[in-house]
């Protein structure tokens, strides 16, 4: 590990208990900045309000006014995804609604470019919608250092991830699969000051608008690596820290889904490295048929928004 790295994990790693409630609520009212909490979401109606009723009543109160907006984007949800959260008290918005004379294309990425036309605050906290067993620390402690030192622009979550299979090789650190054996060696080989940090495919993260809004968006898998990286390049390591929230548990996706995720982050990899020829965005996969294997190939993810701030509608209600 670079020596700067290493200077790096033990000033900017914090836990999310390093700095209080009544700490953060003084930054805030000193700077007076404002907090949008967005989940992203797609069929995630087992999951989404309860995440959403634990910021409201641990974030949102006269006595906590730590988040000023909690917005669920939903991206295209066939199950009650969008009538659950509004009831749990979320402002849900859907992804057809925000920019709509750019059609959408699926993916993560895509919705979290939108959400920063659907929202208003000067920090901008990403939270996953299918966390089980939610704690208010994954908003409060990745907010924290940006309400507390103007020099920090982007903060990922780190956490204990089980792989929940209750057999031989489950356990606390067991889960990052795609982590593992893709994005960290990537990031070690290629962008070594990015070592550090534990959790780079993490979907708990928080920016300030004005960094977020000169990233370009990869629209599908790869946007959490994406955004990592382009944040190093625009604002330097001495920018990004990392905090402690404890333990995520989720739903895990199933093998061939993490290949082609794996697929997605190499290749908003490799358009990084080269700026020029991208390999050929296809991923070849196998199911087990009647008659033996039968191979299956998808188109992977591809497609990059440009930073927010080029585009007119932004830049017009920037301006008003």
């Amino acid at each position: 590990m670079l020596e700067e790295v290493e200077g790096w994990l033990s000033s900017h790693s914090w836990s999310a208990a390093d700095r209080p409630l009544g700490q953060l609520l003084e930054a805030k009212r000193q700077t007076g900045r404002t907090v949008s909490v967005v989940l992203p979401a797609l069929d995630e109606e087992a999951t989404v309000g309860a995440i959403v009723a634990v910021i409201r009543a641990e974030l949102m109160t006269e006595a906590v006014p730590l988040v000023d907006e909690l917005v669920v984007l939903d991206s295209g949800s066939t199950d009650r995804t969008a009538e659950v959260a509004a009831a749990a008290g979320a402002r849900v918005v859907s992804r057809d609604s925000v920019l709509p004379r750019l059609p959408a294309l699926p993916g993560k990425g895509e919705v979290l470019w939108r959400s920063l036309l659907a929202t208003t605050g000067d920090i901008i906290c990403f939270i996953d919608a299918d966390l089980r067993e939610f704690s208010p620390a994954f908003v409060s402690g990745i907010i924290g250092p940006l309400l507390t030192d103007p020099d920090i622009q982007f903060v990922k979550a780190m956490y204990d991830r089980p792989l929940e299979t209750g057999g031989e090789g489950a356990g606390a650190g067991q889960g990052g699969r795609v982590t593992e054996l893709v994005a960290r060696p990537l990031l070690n080989l290629h962008w070594p000051q990015l070592a550090g940090f534990v959790q780079p495919l993490g979907g708990e993260y928080a920016a300030r608008r004005s960094l977020l809004e000169r990233l370009p968006f990869p629209v599908g898998y790869g946007v959490e690596l994406g955004l990592l990286v382009d944040a190093l390049h625009t604002v330097g390591l001495d920018a990004l820290a990392q905090v402690d929230v404890g333990v995520r548990k989720h739903r895990h996706q199933d093998g061939q889904a993490l290949g082609r995720m794996a697929a997605a982050i190499y290749r908003t990899a490799q358009l990084r490295l080269t700026r020029g020829h991208l390999v050929r965005p296809r991923l070849t996969q196998f199911d087990r048929g009647d008659e033996g294997f039968v191979p299956r190939t998808t188109e992977v993810d591809t497609e990059e928004r440009p930073p927010m701030a080029e585009i007119p509608e932004y830049a017009a209600r920037r301006a008003a």
